[in-house]
């Protein structure tokens, strides 16, 4: 019973969700600075009838809304942030309004199973990691599960979440005339051409799972003056948090090595929060999968063991510290990938909004069950 009167609650919305989705993919907004989603996602619970704070952790596009006394507390985390020119490539708007959606239903059971529900604004997933400054905070330390569900062309139960630091690597040099005395130079571009090709060469004795990417912030100013500055954003990815310091020290012999060679100087810059690896808690994600099958979704690729995807998220330090679950939603996107122009526009089709309502449904389904799993709910509750 409970479970069709959180369903028709989330229907009922469904309309509302919907247009939430659709608005904050046509208004990306880079992390941290998501005022116009979050108080968007922040209104929309308010006007539910939940009790919400706003600029939670001194985040001002953080916030918490709650509804419901009960003992078993279930967050569901609403991710609202953008990338960088292709806007919301990872779907981050479904994300927020299915997570508004699961609490929506949730909460209209809430007093019938025994649970608190809160919709955890959490910004920046895509770098800065919000979810690891509210944990700091201190607003998953009442929780007993913690849950989302996220875009990807395939339903699955779970990725492989790799830990992942962030970083700028700056060198330093001094300009010269190109043409006329570069020898008074010293090249910071030179050095950070050393330094890939460096980490190119590395990349062929990685150990699986491990990864680099970079870019190229800044690289001079003129084809005729000695760059004295460049930077270079990287992410370096690993399978656990010491296999990633392991990476690291690698990874500054490739740096010291473009500065030593062209007598540049060479400064790391951490950015954001280093996210960990993601351990997904199977008793969730069981009742998760029955919720998902029920809505027509397919779990083949699991069942097969084809290898999970690779990603990375700031849900993975939430499952360090709650149970969790972190399942990928799929959304038809005709070949395209996360964080391709391609799969931005699939993010607001039809099958885009299915999404965000099968989302939702899946999601409190999966907590109604939870909550009325007397062994599982005991386990969790006795982690208090």
């Amino acid at each position: 019973m409970s479970r069709e009167v959180a369903r028709r609650a989330i229907e009922a919305a469904a309309q509302e969700l919907i247009a939430l989705s659709h608005y904050v993919h046509a208004h990306p907004e880079m992390g941290y600075e998501e005022f116009l989603s979050a108080e968007a996602v922040a209104r929309a619970a308010e006007e539910a009838g939940f009790r919400v704070e706003r600029g939670i952790a001194d985040l001002p596009t953080a916030f918490r809304a709650t509804s419901g006394s009960g003992d078993l507390h279930v967050v569901f985390c609403a991710e609202y942030d953008a990338l960088p020119d292709v806007g919301h490539a990872c779907g981050h708007n479904i994300i927020a309004a299915s997570s508004l959606g699961a609490a929506l239903g949730l909460a209209a059971v809430a007093d019938d199973v025994g649970v608190t529900v809160t919709l955890l604004g959490t910004p920046s997933e895509e770098g800065g990691g919000g979810k690891i400054d509210l944990i700091n905070a201190g607003y998953f330390r009442d929780a007993h599960v913690a849950m989302m569900v996220h875009p990807w062309p395939e339903d699955r139960l779970a990725a492989t979440c790799l830990a992942v630091d962030h970083f700028d690597v700056i060198f330093e040099g001094k300009e010269a005339h190109a043409s006329a005395a570069p020898w008074e130079g010293v090249n910071a571009l030179d050095a950070l051409t050393v330094t890939q090709v460096a980490v190119a060469l590395l990349r062929q004795q990685l150990r699986p799972g491990d990864q680099v990417h970079s870019v190229v912030i800044e690289g001079g100013v003129a084809a005729n003056i000695i760059p004295r500055r460049t930077v270079a954003r990287y992410m370096a990815r690993s399978l656990t948090l010491e296999r990633l310091a392991q990476l690291r020290e690698r990874l500054a012999g490739c740096f010291d090595a473009g500065a030593r060679a062209t007598g540049a100087t060479v400064r790391i810059v951490e950015l954001g929060n280093t996210f960990t690896h993601m351990v997904s808690d199977p008793d969730l994600l069981a009742h998760y999968r029955v919720a998902a099958q029920g809505l027509g979704r397919s779990f083949a690729l699991d069942d097969e063991g084809v290898a999970a995807p690779t990603l990375s998220t700031d849900m993975a330090n939430v499952s360090l510290v709650v149970p969790s679950i972190h399942p990928l939603l799929s959304i038809p996107t005709n070949g395209a990938v996360n964080h391709q122009p391609e799969f931005t526009a699939a993010c607001v089709t039809p099958d885009a909004d299915r999404a965000v309502i099968d989302g939702a449904l899946a999601l409190a389904e999966t907590a109604v069950g939870v909550a009325t799993d007397v062994a599982l709910r005991a386990r969790l509750l006795s982690r208090s």
